[in-house]
């Protein structure tokens, strides 16, 4: 089972919305609360919010439109990518994806790839060649 976060994705993903108009964001804050009720530091941790809402916003969650929802930030394009490399069919850990995203970079994982590997374990990732 993914961590925390990755689980966070999935409710996200798979929230059952009544008809309304939830938007990405929403839907993670539900999430995270769920899972960690008494920890608003690990509700608010944007690693693997923003690699959720990247996903979102790409239109690469299914049953999520495409829209603009992530904020401009230097993670921005590791979950796209990283989703790129498992369509590729290589890097299938949380490391080896990790460390192809980077391309030499040195920024500490922040859950990030626990995100995209649950979507995409879950098939949850629309799956684009």
């Amino acid at each position: 089972m993914a961590n925390r976060y990755g689980e966070a994705a999935l409710v996200a993903a798979r929230m059952e919305t009544y008809g309304k108009a939830i938007t990405p964001m929403e839907r993670w804050n539900q999430a995270v609360k769920q899972l960690y009720p008494t920890s608003p530091s690990a509700q608010r941790k944007g690693g693997p919010r923003n690699a959720f809402l990247t996903l979102c916003e790409a239109g690469l969650v299914k049953g999520i439109p495409a829209g603009q929802y992530a904020a401009a930030n230097k993670n921005k394009p590791y979950a796209s990518r990283a989703v790129s490399l498992l369509v590729a069919g290589t890097h299938k850990t949380v490391s080896a994806l990790w460390a192809e995203v980077l391309d030499g970079d040195d920024v500490p994982h922040s859950s990030q790839m626990d995100v995209v590997l649950a979507l995409w374990k879950n098939d949850l990732i629309v799956r684009r060649s």
